[in-house]
């Protein structure tokens, strides 16, 4: 790898020219370093207090340098528990990682000590020392106070790193109480120290402020070491650095960069723990090893890796140009004997625990190559092939799947600060091109042994046939128990003659079907409650219709099939009436009802055995009389009606019912169950269109679709009297 130098001006800072430095200058001439530092800690004279809920021109506020991370922290680190306080020491040692990765430096260590201080240093460059030519003050310390300042955009003094948006060292800085950074570089040993953001060094028995670094000996190493004190304020008080966690991904870093030694020292007070080193030589070969633990491998060590090239729009000085990026594809994997799939992603030096489109390239290339080349013509598969059931999925391919997907390529463009899942859409397409062509050549036999080829297509076909049989049997299983030992729903309580006398009543859940099956005559009356959604057979796809629970129990009660394969005179019921509440909710499952008997049901509509019961919405009782009303207007009506005589209409009282389950046995008898009182309206192929309409504004209004809903509203609000509204 070539050699490449950095200066204290390959420090790049993203922002505009003519803004203030966010690190004010500190008065070194202060009578004390505790008035120093309280003045820089309030860099701005506080305004005069506001009025609350004030919002004028000085109520947009603007924060500058390091306040930005202190007042949104989880914006940079995800949060201030456990997992942002250990985000502090990513941001570190991605950092030392990526100048390994660069080829300059071939140890790190991490240190955890006594006084709750992590370090982090490495035998890389060493941070630039020089004055930087805009900021006037260290390069140091522009790394460590300036967010969007680093060597690493533009590909200047790196070519693929982790570290992209020029902000963790300087939000190390900002959540931390005291920071000290020693830089090895040009013959010295360099210290720059911070407390509570501001600059200067720790003398014996106080700080003092200032921008110059300390020379504190010579020396003819390179390296960068910085440690830090989290912020108690900042953080909350459970949250710890856990040091199983460090290990963990120290390890793993080590596997990124062959070659490179990790160690892991714990100086507190009381551990016993002894120091660890980590080194890879195999690099995500040893990693995939490594993740297989004790179980037996099914196949060997499967490698695959290619280079492809992209183009990209990005800033070139100052304009977006389109320039081509290079990617290199990493890939190890073996399948075991176990279920449990074992997978790990990376982007340049980066865990990405949630992904991205390099993982997503990685599973549609891993389904593609099983199907077309693994699968292909597999005798074992034959009879699930004659229903197209024997494609491996995702889940079937993963079962003991054991894999490192790793990319790298200069600035990739991450979904969020914390980095820890990929978003550049390009690598999606390359990875799925390298891993399918290199996966297809090992299913072929090219560098790989028969024996493996074999088990792994066994394992996966096998995976392949208990999904599907474990799925038939789960179906049998439901099926099964939504029927009775009749081979009817069990929550259909049926009538003891059936033809055409017979009559099924379909209402609205248990609280209905308790005074229903109370009131009915048992000998033609079968009660069906509806305990679900029902389907929407308007926009609903057949399977959808078929896997519906309630339309199911609807279909086999009934008896005559559905759809095309309806038979009218195989119908068990002569008359389908729909008994719900006289409200907006019983309107939406009577339209959705109807639609269903529309779609899959015709014959009924189209014969008149389909009606909908009319329940009164209010009643009321004079002398030994009961009267019913089905409409506000009916109601005023009678009441003018019975007000006669010494009777007053104030003191007659309506009750109104809100529901079927309100009414008791004789009330809903008489007005939806016994044939000589109730009213039932026959519905309709015009009903059914009707209904199929009403569906669709019941979707507009009362689906998920927000903006469609609203645009309704808009655009109707005008058509609307705000009298009839009940707000």
């Amino acid at each position: 790898m070539s050699s490449t130098t950095t200066t204290s001006d390959d420090i790049e800072i993203i922002m505009d020219d003519n803004e203030k430095t966010p690190q004010l200058i500190a008065d070194e001439k202060a009578s004390s370093s505790k008035s120093t530092t309280q003045a820089n800690k309030t860099s701005k004279t506080k305004p005069a207090a506001k009025k609350v809920g004030t919002y004028d021109a000085d109520a947009i506020e603007t924060l500058e340098g390091l306040d930005a991370v202190r007042k949104r922290p989880g914006m940079y680190i995800g949060g201030t528990g456990s997992a942002g306080l250990m985000h502090l020491v990513w941001e570190l040692l991605d950092n030392a990682v990526d100048e390994a990765a660069a080829g300059f430096a071939k140890k790190i260590e991490v240190t955890f000590h006594r006084d709750g201080s992590v370090a982090v240093g490495d035998d890389g460059r060493g941070i630039p020392v020089g004055i930087h030519t805009k900021r006037k003050v260290s390069a140091l310390e522009v790394v460590l106070t300036e967010l969007h300042a680093g060597g690493k955009f533009g590909g200047g003094a790196y070519g693929a790193s982790g570290g992209l948006h020029g902000v963790g060292a300087s939000v190390v800085n900002a959540l931390s109480e005291k920071l000290v950074a020693e830089v090895d570089r040009e013959g010295h040993t360099h210290r720059l120290c911070f407390n509570e953001r501001v600059a200067g060094q720790f003398t014996t028995r106080s700080f003092r402020a200032g921008h110059k670094l300390e020379r504190i000996k010579k020396t003819k190493k390179t390296g960068t070491r910085v440690r830090f004190w989290p912020d108690t304020e900042i953080f909350d008080p459970e949250a710890v650095i856990e040091w199983d966690e460090v290990r963990v991904r120290a390890q793993r870093a080590a596997f990124l960069v062959p070659g490179l030694k990790i160690t892991v020292i714990d100086k507190r007070t009381g551990s016993q723990t002894e120091p660890e080193t980590f080194v890879s030589r195999a690099g995500i070969a040893d990693l995939v090893d490594q993740m297989s633990g004790d179980s037996t491998p099914v196949t060997g060590l499967i490698k695959l890796n290619g280079i492809d090239t992209f183009e990209e729009k990005v800033p070139v000085d100052g304009k977006m140009q389109i320039v081509e990026r290079e990617c290199v594809v990493d890939v190890a994997l073996r399948w075991v004997d176990t279920f449990e799939p074992t997978m790990t992603s990376f982007v340049n030096t980066i865990p990405t625990s949630e992904g991205g489109t390099h993982l997503d390239g990685f599973d549609k290339a891993l389904t593609r190559a099983v199907n077309d080349v693994l699968l292909k013509d597999v005798r074992q598969l034959a009879k699930l092939a004659k229903q197209n059931k024997n494609r491996a999925t995702r889940d079937d391919i993963r079962e003991g799947l054991v894999a490192a997907v790793k990319v790298t390529f200069p600035e990739p463009q991450f979904r969020g600060q914390t980095k820890q899942e990929l978003g550049t859409p390009a690598i999606d397409k390359i990875v799925y091109r390298v891993v399918k062509d290199s996966l297809a050549e090992w299913f072929s036999g090219v560098g790989s042994k028969k024996t493996h080829v074999d088990n792994v297509r066994k394992k996966i076909s096998s995976a392949v046939i208990n999904r599907v049989s474990a799925k038939q049997a789960l179906d049998t299983k439901r099926k099964a128990a939504s029927l009775g030992s009749t081979g009817m729903p069990a929550k259909l309580a049926d009538c003891r003659i059936h033809g055409g006398d017979a009559e099924l009543l379909i209402v609205e859940g248990d609280s209905a079907a308790g005074p229903a099956k109370a009131g009915r005559n048992s000998e033609f009356m079968a009660i069906l409650p509806l305990r679900g959604k029902v389907v929407n057979a308007g926009k609903a796809t057949m399977k959808q219709v078929l896997d519906n629970t309630e339309a199911q129990a609807l279909f086999t009660a009934v008896g005559a099939g559905s759809g095309k394969d309806f038979d009218i005179s195989a119908s068990r019921y002569g008359r389908i009436i729909i008994l719900c509440d006289a409200d907006v909710d019983g309107s939406h499952i009577r339209c959705l009802l109807l639609t269903l008997i529309y779609k899959y049901m015709t014959p009924l509509l189209e014969g008149g055995h389909v009606y909908a019961a009319q329940p009164p919405l209010f009643t009321t009782k004079v002398g030994n009389e009961t009267h019913r009303a089905f409409s506000d207007e009916e109601r005023d009506k009678m009441t003018q009606e019975l007000a006669t005589g010494n009777r007053k209409a104030e003191n007659i009282k309506w009750q109104r019912f809100k529901g079927l389950g309100e009414m008791n046995v004789d009330e809903l008898a008489h007005c939806a169950l016994n044939p000589e009182t109730r009213i039932l309206r026959r519905l309709t192929m015009d009903d059914a269109a009707q209904a199929k309409d009403a569906m669709k504004m019941f979707d507009v209004l009362m689906g998920s679709d927000v903006a469609q809903r609203r645009d309704y509203l808009v655009k109707n609000s005008a058509l609307m009297d705000p009298e009839v509204l009940d707000v």
